[in-house]
């Protein structure tokens, strides 16, 4: 309810016609309410709450298959890191209890960020809330650091390294073509040679799916006199020997100065961080204000996150095991004649083009058919743009990727999306 008092305020008329407008646009979004079965992953459960008022004769309380998930591996549900969540807290109790200035460090928090230097290969690591603030805290700290820095910024950089580079007044931001190394040097070049210089780049893009050359951006940084900044967020766990991201994959790790990763995705818990030399990171622990003024992950989530990392480090078979699930579902779609756009990622797209169409066709393998996958809209990508974005996973089966790939054969042949589907697909 509405406070009387605040209804004539400007701001209030703005974000009632902003809501209308998103919505006239198709691009409005709503909570999808789903329980994670955590013995059953990727089943969870679509309890009664979730019920749609136009499929009254949908199923309640049922199971849905998820395939747009992050966790890509499944570890928010090992067994190995539950139990170390649920040691942690009968030892260290719920909380943090706040900054670790002001409450101390716990030295679990010690022992993830030395587990995630070393998987790096550097000599420090920093703990974060969360990805998101990693990158905007850590960005915004380095490019405030001195006068004059500028920043090159990939096109399709995700938006929390935007708001850190934007966030850094004074220094300048040079935006160049995504993974388009020609258009990256010739700004390099027409930039004062003098000038402290920073490229901001990703590995993996979660949109697209694309993954960035790292070698030839690390051998332009060395050119001409700038660091490099990597986002490892949609690669770590993933690629390389030991799930140390693209850049362990691709050899070349040590060349970058600085790698940032997030525990949320591939380590399937929660916060993020940074690795690079221990100068870096004292710096950035001194003055990042994103870190210092900020309560600390708490204990059971560190150790959670520890010890995913350490099996994941181990454990080989389950990056091996998404990649087949990968390759097997692609093979599944383009056998059935499903357009999907073809990456050398872990992600699978499947273009729409429009944001109506994309949210109807969601909800349509939501409440038809069981299965859960995100519609991605505008402002996340282009308008024009727009897919589900599938992630397959160690976990999803054979049979759960036919009943995938019948639904997406059956829904994307419909120009309305008015008829019903198959009956065996209510079963």
């Amino acid at each position: 309810m509405s406070s009387n008092h605040v209804d004539g305020h400007p701001f209030f008329r703005f974000c009632r016609t902003a809501l209308e407008n998103i919505r006239a646009q198709g691009r409005y979004r709503q909570f999808t309410p789903l329980a994670r079965q955590a013995e059953r992953y990727p089943l969870y459960e679509q309890p009664e709450a979730a019920a749609t008022p136009a499929t009254p004769a949908c199923p309640r309380d049922r199971e849905v298959v998820v395939w747009s998930s992050n966790d890509y591996l499944g570890m928010g549900v090992d067994p190995v890191v539950v139990e170390a969540a649920i040691q942690a807290i009968h030892e260290h109790g719920a909380g943090a209890g706040g900054t670790r200035n002001i409450a101390g460090t716990s030295p679990v928090h010690t022992a993830l960020e030395a587990e995630l230097a070393d998987l790096h290969g550097k000599e420090a690591g920093l703990l974060f809330v969360s990805g998101y603030v990693s990158n905007q805290a850590s960005l915004q700290t380095i490019l405030t650091s001195m006068p004059g820095w500028i920043c090159f910024s990939d096109r399709l950089n995700h938006a929390s390294m935007i708001a850190g580079i934007k966030g850094a007044r004074g220094s300048t931001t040079v935006i160049y073509e995504h993974n388009d190394l020609a258009d990256l040097e010739a700004k390099l070049a027409a930039a004062p040679a003098d000038a402290p210089k920073l490229i901001a780049f990703e590995s993996v893009y979660s949109m697209d799916g694309d993954i960035s050359d790292i070698a030839a951006t690390c051998a332009l940084a060395r050119k001409y006199g700038a660091m490099t900044y990597l986002d490892e967020v949609h690669a770590v766990g993933l690629y390389g020997a030991q799930g140390g991201g693209v850049s362990q994959r691709d050899g070349v790790a040590e060349q970058v100065d600085i790698i940032e990763g997030t525990l949320a995705k591939g380590f399937g818990v929660h916060g993020g961080y940074i690795t690079a030399s221990s100068d870096i990171v004292e710096y950035l622990r001194l003055s990042a204000s994103g870190f210092i003024f900020t309560t600390s992950l708490p204990p059971a989530v560190v150790a959670a996150a520890l010890a995913s990392v350490q099996q994941v480090r181990k454990d080989g078979w389950r990056r091996e095991r998404m990649f087949e699930r990968v390759n097997t579902f692609r093979d599944k779609l383009r056998r059935a004649g499903v357009p999907f756009t073809m990456t050398p990622s872990h992600i699978v797209p499947i273009p729409v083009g429009n944001a109506e169409r994309c949210r109807e066709l969601s909800d349509r393998l939501l409440n038809d058919y069981g299965i859960y996958a995100t519609p991605i809209n505008y402002p996340t990508v282009p308008r024009g743009t727009e897919r589900l974005r599938l992630t397959p996973g160690p976990y999803h089966t054979d049979q759960m990727m036919d009943d995938m790939v019948a639904a997406l054969t059956h829904l994307l042949r419909l120009n309305d999306l008015t008829e019903a589907p198959p009956v065996a697909a209510m079963a």
